[in-house]
């Protein structure tokens, strides 16, 4: 197994077990908000970087600042604790980010594997294969929730067609910021997690997955 695959399935395997923590004890919204701080920060720096490469870092950067914190902060975080909360379980919250970061490992397993037709030029890692086993690799989701906690989820939708859109979204998610991440010519959004650089390296599939799951069960 290459060395960079062990490291990212090393650091998937300690975030999930930081949001197991956090997710069945009263810290979960202190450690929530000491997520999306961190993610707000890493996302102020790519758009610094941007900006600065133009030449106009002022009134931009300050509108877009609010903007970052009001989907951090707001929109992310509330839906967060609304789905942890609110609308399902614990257990349910917890399923989302294992779809995220199954279907994070099956594109980069799948990807390196077999390689084939780049996907987009905005990120040159990325494949149609490895889209594929994002997809599939997402679905396992519901024969470990199956297995491990015996619980029928009720998200509203067949839960194959909720974790295939689910991994659609953390797809997309990661498209967006490796995109950002090329206009700001970094390779990282920083270097806390191994194998993964930043936080939002890691979480940028998560909070847009967490947003949209949270849409779709709350209105179908």
């Amino acid at each position: 197994m290459p060395n960079d695959l062990k490291k990212r399935i090393l650091t998937s395997v300690l975030l999930l077990l930081l949001f197991l923590f956090f997710n069945f004890t009263f810290f979960f919204k202190l450690g929530l908000f000491l997520i999306t701080f961190l993610v707000f920060l890493e996302f102020r720096n790519i758009f610094k970087k941007i900006l600065l490469k133009s030449g106009n870092t002022n009134i931009k950067f300050f509108i877009l600042n609010i903007l970052i914190f009001i989907y951090i902060f707001l929109i992310f975080t509330i839906s967060s604790i609304e789905l942890h909360d609110k609308i399902g379980s614990s257990i349910l919250f917890l399923f989302i980010i294992s779809i995220c970061i199954l279907s994070d490992i099956g594109g980069y397993i799948v990807g390196k594997t077999i390689g084939g037709k780049r996907l987009t030029k905005i990120s040159p890692n990325k494949t149609i294969s490895g889209t594929i086993g994002s997809f599939v690799f997402s679905l396992f989701s519901i024969i470990l929730f199956k297995f491990f906690f015996n619980n029928n989820l009720d998200v509203g939708i067949s839960l194959v067609t909720f974790v295939l859109l689910v991994s659609l979204v953390s797809q997309l998610g990661d498209l967006f910021v490796s995109y950002l991440k090329r206009m700001a010519r970094i390779k990282d959004t920083g270097s806390l997690l191994p194998g993964h650089g930043g936080f939002l390296d890691r979480l940028d599939g998560i909070i847009f997955a967490i947003p949209f799951s949270y849409m779709l069960i709350k209105f179908i």
